[in-house]
């Protein structure tokens, strides 16, 4: 018997993957402990956070995969054989070989999501085959912002948030005391606790509001409008940087005609926010510098209206002189190591002139869009990731799986997703998927998605395979580590499944590292560090730099920003030059009506649980039992409902189930909680796991009609919908 051995690692159970130590006895993990020396880290995170405690009871736990499956009833029938590695590989080389001589290479999509794997192998696989059909949730989770901020900035942006330094901080559709216990959420409270300016707009009172010096409630939907109202008072007031306005931002004086009707008053009737608190956030924000201003995910959900916010959010940055400035915010910049783009094989497979179903209907969001934008960034010798940003957008896909327009999707690759409860319009996914002739799902336990593939493989999850974090390219920092022991079982890195089959297809000098730690430490070689070096400390950074374009370029040249104009584009030439509206404008939103009285949002997360992940653990189970739909007190009143009931929401889509919390919130609203099944029933039809019983997404449509013109962002926040008690 061997001893104990500490390993330092990485937790995997969000996107922050903090850092700690696994002791580690014969192969196994028998103990986990939070790691102070390594990145990221912070004890009181650490000690109230319910997750990493649960390392040894997820890596072990019963319902986990551990070996390849191949289904053998009918899809969905939960009749399943073990097999190996190498029959699953070959039957699935087998199976996409023969539906790409009858249909193309496009015919194959794959479907991404969570923070247990690493995805450039899946678009270097998939650059290689010749299928431009990657998809994810990008449209309504980080992909607006990147779009907007380096329209307007010529890159994207960090926020930063210094107890010491900021004078006033907005956190707008972001509540990081649920969605990931992190660091960031530690800062807020300890800014929090300087008395500071803490603003927090957001429709319910988070946890995250309950720290606030104001929140603002704004109505779903109407996060463009308050953002313009802003604005229009700090223009109107001339509380703006008037330096940095005039020789910085292209387009002021289009935009000060533009805010003219964006009256507090009218702000108010909109946004339901009292004129009053309109005006006295302009002058907090623009009267404290340096001032910063984070959105989330509840910006990136707004549909039609998610860019026009963003675009305002971006302005009301540059106006007031918050770009590129300590304690507000910094450019960021490309990685001194090898980026996920040329890990990808992106560029080489752009210029083949892929068959992309948002070729013709995406403005951005398109190779073409990329193009575009890609001119810019180039002035500044930057490259943003690529595959994220021309991902097909979701509902485009299900439909060529039941129509074959514009052509054929006939199989698709999941890993690290459960689009079955993570994508909108269930109903129209489960058709989708039920439709195809090869469905393949990488996974850590059995989905309702993986319910119905052909082919189940087990990933390596939390310890199972190093950790290399890069934030896709956009940024100069990298951490991670090791993994502490080697999969257990028949558990394989994803890295491994895309490599061997890559192989199977011809692919091998494409793969030339033997496993998937070579290929990090490969991606590290330009910095001069080993992958032991790197894991050590686990972090590489370089000290932020700012005011950069005020700095002179190689040839003498003033920087400026890497945009049409050379400078902060508040009026976008390059939207214009693409036939879109370069000032924000908000987009009429779906009205409520006697039908449906009542506006939906449909993204709550809630601690302990990570989207649709860890419903397994019974723990966490008995601490949150079911999933919540939050209401005020007067709307629960007028609806004749108590705290604790049984409800079901109701849209034109379909309903789910919820229980009711009465909460602080706008009136007139629902918030659903977001990813609920239970693993504990029936894994096979009709039941799913509980599919269709609190399933939020039964209740979303994410029709590429509705659909915003540039990205394809779908709407999840502003539904019209109607709550009945069930009886």
């Amino acid at each position: 018997m061997t001893e104990n051995s500490m390993v330092q690692t990485n937790c995997r159970f969000c996107g922050y993957q903090c850092g700690i130590t696994a002791t580690v006895k014969d192969g196994r993990v028998i103990k986990v402990k939070p790691d102070p020396s390594r990145f990221p880290y912070d004890e009181l995170i650490m000690r109230g956070c319910r997750r990493w405690p649960m390392i040894t009871t997820v890596m072990d736990h019963p319902q986990r995969i551990n070996y390849p499956l191949k289904r053998v009833g009918e899809r969905g029938s939960g009749q399943w054989e073990r097999i190996s590695w190498d029959q699953a590989l070959d039957e699935i080389a087998e199976k996409l070989q023969a539906l790409k001589d009858k249909f193309g290479p496009e015919m194959l999509a794959t479907s991404i999501g969570g923070p247990h794997t690493t995805f450039w192998p899946l678009h270097r696989f998939m650059s290689l085959f010749g299928s431009a059909n990657n998809m994810g949730i990008g449209q309504i989770c980080w992909n607006p912002g990147i779009w907007v901020n380096t329209l307007t900035y010529g890159w994207p942006i960090d926020m930063e948030l210094d107890p010491e330094n900021t004078g006033c901080a907005i956190l707008w559709g972001v509540n990081p005391a649920e969605s990931d216990n992190s660091l960031f959420w530690r800062t807020i409270v300890e800014f929090s606790r300087t008395e500071k300016p803490l603003i927090v707009i957001d429709p319910r009172h988070t946890r995250t509001a309950e720290q606030a010096t104001l929140w603002l409630p704004v109505r779903p939907g109407t996060d463009a409008v308050l953002a313009l109202g802003l604005l229009h008072v700090i223009v109107e007031k001339k509380l703006y940087d008037r330096e940095f306005v005039q020789k910085w931002c292209h387009g002021f004086d289009r935009l000060a005609e533009h805010l003219t009707s964006y009256t507090p008053s009218y702000v108010e009737k909109i946004t339901g926010i009292k004129a009053e608190n309109v005006i006295e956030a302009a002058y907090l924000f623009a009267g404290n510098s340096p001032a910063t201003l984070y959105s989330g995910r509840g910006i990136d959900q707004l549909g039609v209206n998610s860019l026009p916010t963003h675009r305002a959010l971006a302005i009301l940055r540059a106006i007031t002189g918050n770009v590129d400035m300590p304690g507000a915010s910094h450019l960021s910049e490309m990685p001194d190591f090898i980026p996920e783009l040329d890990l990808e094989l992106s560029e080489p497979f752009a210029e083949t002139n892929p068959k992309h179903l948002g070729k013709d209907k995406l403005k951005l969001q398109s190779y073409a869009g990329y193009a575009k934008v890609r001119e810019q960034t180039m002035k500044h010798n930057k490259r943003l990731p690529m595959r994220y940003l021309t991902s097909a957008q979701p509902n485009q896909v299900w439909h060529a799986m039941l129509t074959g327009n514009p052509y054929p999707i006939r199989s698709m690759i999941v890993m690290a997703s459960n689009p079955l409860l993570t994508q909108a319009d269930t109903k129209l996914v489960y058709k989708a998927l039920k439709s195809l002739d090869l469905l393949v799902v990488l996974e850590l336990f059995k989905t309702p998605t993986a319910m119905l593939a052909d082919y189940i493989l087990p990933s390596a999850g939390v310890l199972e395979r190093p950790l290399l974090e890069t934030k896709a390219g956009v940024a100069n920092i990298a951490y991670g580590g090791d993994q502490a022991v080697e999969p257990y079982y028949e558990r394989r890195p994803d890295f491994y499944f895309w490599k061997e089959l890559g192989i199977r297809f011809g692919q091998e000098k494409d793969w030339p590292w033997d496993t998937y730690r070579d290929s990090l430490e490969a991606s590290l070689s330009p910095l001069g560090l080993t992958w032991d070096e790197f894991s050590m400390t686990g972090l590489y950074s370089q000290e932020n730099r700012y005011f950069k374009y005020e700095g002179l370029d190689p040839n003498g040249f003033t920087m400026g920003f890497a945009t049409v104009s050379g400078k902060v584009e508040v009026y976008s030439e390059l939207l214009k030059e693409i036939g879109d509206d370069p000032l924000p404008r908000p987009k009429k939103l779906p009205e409520r009506n006697r039908e449906f009285p009542l506006m939906l949002m449909s993204g709550a997360r809630f601690q302990p649980y990570y989207a649709s992940s860890y419903h397994q653990l019974e723990k966490f189970r008995s601490s949150h039992p079911e999933p919540i739909a939050e209401m005020s007190l007067d709307t629960a009143n007028r609806l004749g409902l108590e705290e604790g009931c049984s409800v079901w929401v109701e849209t034109e889509r379909g309903k789910a189930r919820f229980i009711t919390k009465i909460v602080p919130m706008c009136n007139d609203t629902v918030s659903v909680e977001y990813g609920w099944w239970y693993p504990e029933m029936n894994a096979s039809e009709p039941e799913l796991g509980g599919l269709w019983l609190s399933n939020a997404n039964i209740l979303t449509s994410g029709d590429f009609e509705t659909a915003d013109p540039l990205v394809g962002t779908w709407t999840y926040n502003g539904i019209p919908c109607r709550i009945e008690k069930i009886l």
